[in-house]
């Protein structure tokens, strides 16, 4: 594994390799690395012959307040999770390097990012776009990996390389748990404790609301009132939202459909967690 430092030789090597008849595949992530992370590294090393993968935590996605100074960042670690999982090219920009100049350009996709994750945080997915098309620019034609654990994210990047005719295919990873349910995350660092017992209450309500689907349940709301009332009974969890939605367009749904996703959102402690599931996908839960 190579690792580089600024755009101009991470994208000359990869026109080299697609020169050279070689098929690329890019996973972008913030560091911190975790099996979620090296599960999306092996499924790109599995299709494609050269794999970059890329470390690079975005200011612009972190409003004030938010843990930008404070997100986790072990860089040695990642190198070696990288290496073992089929990376073959690892871009580490400094912030100077991906913003040489005041950023004044922001790409959006509106009615997918307002929603959900983009109410509480009304800056996040502007920045989670327009990092991802800078990256999408500088990897060129590729096929590039995201986790489905931040389904919201999937689903903006997706339409975002659609609407913009980037030469990028979108694919899209399972979620990996721990054994207890949690699904993993950068930010599961901050939970200790009973914070880390509690976390588990996201994957539960999840399987609450899938159970009751498998059961024949149809009504929305009733599904994510059930998912609600476990989140209300763990005192340590601070729900921020349970929903039911049209998995690609991301609004709110009456009746529970095949295309349908669950997801929620609470804040444990320090860290602020997101799941989800497909809402007719019983066994994809502990």
């Amino acid at each position: 594994m190579k690792t580089v430092h600024t755009i101009t030789e991470a994208r000359q090597l990869l026109d080299d390799a697609r020169a050279s008849g070689q098929r690329v595949g890019l996973v972008p992530t913030m560091g911190f690395l975790h099996d979620g992370h090296a599960s999306l590294m092996r499924a790109a090393a599995s299709a494609c012959d050269v794999v970059i993968s890329t470390i690079f935590v975005n200011p612009l996605q972190f409003a004030e307040g938010e843990d930008l100074e404070d997100y986790p960042r072990d860089l040695a670690r990642d190198q070696a999770i990288c290496a073992e999982a089929g990376v073959t090219l690892l871009l580490v920009p400094s912030v100077e390097e991906m913003y040489p100049t005041p950023i004044v350009t922001e790409v959006a996709v509106p009615p997918l990012a307002n929603v959900l994750d983009g109410i509480s945080r009304p800056t996040h997915f502007g920045g989670v776009a327009t990092v991802v098309s800078k990256l999408f620019n500088i990897a060129g034609p590729c096929h590039a990996y995201f986790g489905e654990k931040d389904w919201q994210q999937l689903q903006i990047v997706t339409r975002m390389a659609l609407d913009l005719s980037a030469p990028v295919t979108v694919v899209g990873c399972p979620i990996v748990r721990e054994p207890d349910g949690l699904a993993m995350s950068s930010r599961n660092v901050y939970l200790t404790g009973e914070y880390r017992t509690a976390a588990t209450v996201l994957s539960r309500a999840l399987r609450r609301g899938v159970d009751l689907v498998a059961s024949g349940q149809t009504d929305a709301a009733g599904v994510v009132g059930a998912m609600e009332e476990l989140f209300h009974a763990e005192p340590l969890a601070d729900l921020d939202y349970a929903a039911a939605v049209d998995a690609s367009t991301l609004q709110p749904v009456d009746q529970i459909s095949e295309n349908v996703r669950l997801l929620v959102a609470a804040q444990l402690g320090p860290a602020r967690l997101i799941d989800n599931t497909d809402a007719h996908r019983p066994n994809s839960l502990p």
